[in-house]
């Protein structure tokens, strides 16, 4: 929780509106489309992550080329979509995001879609270089991964007035 609450507000609204249309959550376009372009993002959000389901299937079990290749080459075609939107703004913020979207098995393999992804010509460079950055040492030489399920998983929460 306290990894979420350190990111971007907007940030924020784009991870709990990507996990409602990834994990099948709600009707995304009634809780966050508040406009037609908003509605035509949520649109192109769901294509994009059309892909999930079968991904969760794909994370490579023994870690051979083939199931690698196979597993990235689909997955990264879904984080440049999300990096292109320029919602979220670090690896931290898409790590949160895509362990939830995944499963902690595809932990592993996140720093290198991640860079992939990042450093694609469809990225503005100067993004690419803030994105880029963004990833520490110690998350690119990880020597293991925790397995553990995540355990907090935003949701919207209505605003309520305050008395």
């Amino acid at each position: 929780m306290r990894e979420f609450a350190s990111f971007a507000a907007c940030e924020q609204r784009y991870i709990k509106c990507s996990l409602d249309i990834g994990l099948a959550r709600c009707d995304a376009f009634r809780l966050w489309g508040r406009t037609e372009q908003e509605n035509t993002a949520i649109r192109r959000q769901y294509v994009a992550y059309q892909d999930l389901k079968a991904l969760r299937d794909l994370v490579p079990k023994g870690g051979t080329m083939g199931e690698i290749e196979q597993f990235l080459g689909k997955l990264l075609r879904t984080v440049t979509f999300d990096l292109e939107q320029e919602r979220l703004a670090s690896f931290s913020a898409f790590r949160f995001l895509y362990e939830r979207l995944l499963g902690p098995e595809a932990r592993p393999y996140l720093p290198a879609v991640f860079c992939a992804a990042a450093a694609l010509p469809q990225i503005r460079p100067e993004r690419r270089k803030m994105l880029l950055q963004s990833l520490s040492e110690a998350a690119a030489t990880a020597p293991a991964w925790s397995d553990a399920q995540p355990s907090f998983y935003p949701e919207f929460i209505e605003d309520v007035e305050t008395a």
